[in-house]
């Protein structure tokens, strides 16, 4: 028995020396040394950070918004990695130095608002709205070119001039010539433009009778539209529809290309006056001089010239004024 005794009080003996040397251990380690993580990039270390939590934070909102004007995002491949480690208390973790390694290797991309003009960039705009508000400002001062501007969202690797509202209504202001004829001269004839229009409700009787020159419905109508005077109707129809002659007459313009906006374009003479036009079209089918019929197919359904989308645009003009085709068809 007392053999015994003397064995559990050698082991109590052993085991406190182990305790106590352990205990030491940890102190003299906790003394020196504390917890923290090391972060590697691409398999290299880069540093230490006491709180891991908080700089992936500061790197995600980085990601999200950059730190510049205009930003959209920042393009990060490579994330950093964190292994729990011991570091001597005299050594700082580096934060600001790992955040700074990990912005040199993103690319970052920047939003814009291209103002395009014959879908061209000009110039650029922080927002939407201010886009969209120097647009409709200058449609409302019937600015020459209001029809062929557009509004392009962005997104870029390089910075980009941002110019105000009032900059881009300064700059592409373009002052409407008022003409009271026009033409251009082609070789296939010229395309003859209505001088006035009349606005009026009246109707001016023609002596003859029109029929449709394709069937479908009007997607726009006779006068005010965007600022300035829609001189015709627009019919939708698709792309190749035929297109038959409203009345019998005489072809005095079969013109092709951007003609002033109407595209590929017929117009006949009726006698007396009286002219119906024919814009927009994918194909023409006479040529000037020729002889039509009512009902005879001269052209076809197209989207060509100043148009968004394939319809036929549809003029009727006595004595050089353009009349409301509604009064007479559709």
């Amino acid at each position: 028995m007392r053999k015994i005794l003397i064995h559990i009080r050698n082991w109590i003996k052993l085991i406190s020396v182990v305790v106590f040397a352990l205990c030491l251990i940890v102190g003299a380690t906790a003394f020196i040394y504390k917890p923290t993580y090391s972060v590697y990039l691409n398999g290299q270390a880069i540093g230490y950070t006491k709180d891991k939590s908080n700089l992936q934070q500061k790197i995600n909102e980085y990601i999200e918004n950059g730190d510049g004007q205009n930003v959209a995002f920042v393009d990060v491949e490579d994330l950093p990695e964190y292994k729990l480690c011991l570091l001597k208390k005299d050594i700082e973790p580096n934060d600001d130095e790992i955040f700074d390694i990990v912005k040199q290797s993103g690319k970052t991309y920047y939003i814009y608002y291209a103002i395009l003009q014959d879908e061209e960039e000009k110039l650029y705009v922080a927002s939407f709205e201010e886009a969209e508000q120097a647009i409709n400002e200058l449609k409302n001062k019937n600015s020459k070119n209001r029809e062929q501007l557009a509004i392009k969202e962005k997104y870029v690797s390089e910075v980009k001039d941002v110019v105000t509202k009032e900059e881009v209504i300064s700059k592409l202001y373009e002052k409407e010539e008022v003409v009271t004829t026009k033409s251009i001269n082609t070789s296939s004839g010229s395309v003859k433009y209505a001088s006035s229009t009349n606005t009026s409700s009246k109707k001016i009787a023609l002596g003859i009778n029109l029929i449709k020159p394709v069937s479908g419905t009007v997607t726009s109508r006779f006068g005010s539209r965007w600022g300035s005077t829609h001189k015709g109707i627009d019919i939708g129809a698709s792309k190749g529809t035929p297109i038959k002659a409203a009345a019998s007459g005489t072809v005095i313009s079969a013109s092709t290309g951007y003609n002033g906006g109407y595209g590929n374009c017929v117009v006949i003479s009726h006698g007396n006056g009286i002219e119906t036009a024919y814009g927009h079209c994918s194909a023409l089918y006479v040529k000037v001089g020729q002889k039509v019929s009512q009902g005879e197919v001269i052209a076809a359904v197209g989207n060509t010239g100043r148009s968004f989308g394939n319809h036929l645009h549809l003029e009727i003009r006595i004595n050089g004024v353009a009349q409301n085709p509604q009064n007479y068809l559709y």
